[in-house]
């Protein structure tokens, strides 16, 4: 994710990036910096795009929001998956939007392939054979990556045996491709970094505080509408593979719902999900980024979102 860095003689349009796990206080720092700085703040939440999961995705309330623009929060039925292709594209078109608005756009978000994609672009990988797709996306994990030794073993090597997604992906590109996904990945197109001036900040508070307000705001989740807007998505009778119906609180709610839990496991349920989606963005944003980004490790409160304004303001 190697980006521009800015400096005092920087010609280029700037761009802030606040990243984070979730729970990490985003939100809230992305609205004080928009409010100071004449800001749009940009969605890059993968499960914040849903309309179906304003409650259960932790999206802003309109109150938060305020006087704030935000963009591509709630934009996508549920029905649909959003891919990282398309939220770039509309990201792009969003932070062209902002600055000729002349205002600064803000990408708030945990969802670092978004990111990256934006940032770097994307390899032009031509659409997967769909038998191709559903002949690999059917073998178990163990199986596949033992295809994948032997038809793309640099791929193999690097990916772990267990990752079922990202295994799948690989098999399925070499073989409907003739082309392994690392020779595409070298041929990106459509990254901004060069055209812009990137101002990141990724958020690392202490673990034992943000994994408390992980159990905090799952609890409120569903003590402030959780519940109903899980009962509407599963009355829409849609296919469980898409990321609504597999967003954190959707498969606890319906299990509870269902009468195959009680409440006080899928709320317990619920915490852990979201403290295992915590640790993977944790661990993501603490080796992945540039080690030149900045990093912020202390509590997200009142008076560091002050503090953190006011430098950037500098």
């Amino acid at each position: 994710m190697d980006t521009p860095e800015t400096d005092k003689g920087e010609s280029r349009p700037r761009v802030a990036l606040i990243a984070g796990p979730t729970a990490s206080g985003k939100s809230a720092l992305a609205i004080a910096l928009a409010q100071a700085a004449n800001g749009v703040v940009i969605n890059a939440d993968a499960s914040q795009v849903y309309a179906d999961l304003r409650i259960l995705s932790a999206r802003p309330s309109p109150e938060e929001m305020a006087d704030v623009p935000h963009r591509l929060f709630g934009h996508i039925d549920g029905a649909e998956a959003c891919t990282a292709a398309r939220w770039a594209s509309e990201a792009r078109a969003e932070v062209r939007r902002a600055h000729d608005e002349g205002r600064l756009p803000i990408l708030v978000g945990g969802t670092g392939l978004y990111l990256r994609t934006l940032l770097e672009g994307i390899a032009p990988v031509p659409d997967i054979d769909p038998a191709i797709r559903a002949a690999v996306r059917a073998l178990p994990v163990a199986q596949a990556h033992a295809a994948l030794a032997i038809e793309d073993p640099a791929a193999a090597a690097r990916l772990n045996p267990a990752d079922t997604t990202r295994v799948a992906r690989a098999l399925e590109v070499v073989r409907s491709t003739g082309r392994t996904l690392a020779l595409w990945q070298q041929h990106k197109s459509g990254g901004i970094a060069a055209q812009i001036s990137l101002a990141p900040l990724i958020l690392l508070p202490p673990r034992p505080w943000l994994f408390e307000r992980c159990d905090r705001r799952f609890e409120q989740m569903v003590t402030d509408g959780g519940v109903e807007e899980a009962e509407r998505l599963i009355a829409r009778g849609l296919s469980p593979s898409l990321p609504v119906m597999r967003a954190i609180g959707v498969p606890e709610i319906a299990a509870w719902l269902g009468g195959r839990i009680d409440r006080a496991a899928m709320i317990e349920r619920g915490r852990i999900a979201t403290r295992q989606y915590a640790k993977r963005q944790y661990t993501w944003f603490s080796h992945q980024p540039p080690a030149a980004w900045r990093r912020e490790m202390g509590q997200i409160d009142d008076k560091s979102i002050k503090r953190i304004v006011t430098k950037f303001l500098e």
